[in-house]
């Protein structure tokens, strides 16, 4: 019987280890939870430049984007658009856009590169459904577009705790050290 509360114990540290590593992993919260997903490409963008905007999730035919940085652009039916960002956009300035679809409101962030080489790293900026709006930001790490090393060496000392926890216990239990 203590085998099965052991690997049932286990089986829970898992699970609990795949559910919140994720989310420890959210970023610094500048994109919001949606309903829908959107998104902003590139990251960071020279003045000038023209960046990607995508939306997806909205049930109704069209998304309006609004920023300080470009003109208003409406998404129809899912396909992409694009804006040209103005050319006196400052650099390194981090100018907030805003994607609503029928009043639901999300925003990310898009930064004005600050030299002249174009300044496009092609990341993408934009919060997507559900849970995984934790995994896309222009966050401050190197691996922005995933757990970072401290999540996942996190995770797997967890999951071989709770393994190596099953097996003494099994083998206590079989042993009839119980």
């Amino acid at each position: 019987m203590r085998v099965i509360r052991a690997a049932s114990a286990a089986l829970l540290g898992a699970v609990a280890v795949v559910t919140v590593a994720p989310l420890a992993a959210a970023g610094d919260g500048s994109e919001d939870i949606t309903s829908f997903g959107f998104s902003v490409t590139p990251a960071t963008i020279a003045p000038g430049g023209t960046v990607t905007l995508t939306s997806d999730g909205c049930e109704v035919p069209s998304v309006t984007v609004t920023s300080t940085v470009f003109e208003t652009v409406t998404l129809s039916e899912g396909r992409p658009g694009t804006a040209t960002v103005d050319v006196d956009a400052k650099a390194g300035t981090q100018y907030e856009i805003t994607f609503d679809c029928k009043g639901e409101r999300g925003t990310t962030k898009l930064t004005i590169a600050q030299d002249d080489t174009g300044g496009t790293t092609g990341h993408d900026t934009g919060a997507h459904k559900g849970v995984k709006a934790g995994y896309g930001t222009a966050a401050s790490g190197a691996d922005a577009d995933g757990l970072g090393a401290t999540e996942l060496v996190t995770g797997v000392l967890l999951i071989a705790g709770a393994l190596g926890a099953a097996v003494v216990l099994t083998r206590r239990h079989a042993d009839g050290r119980a």
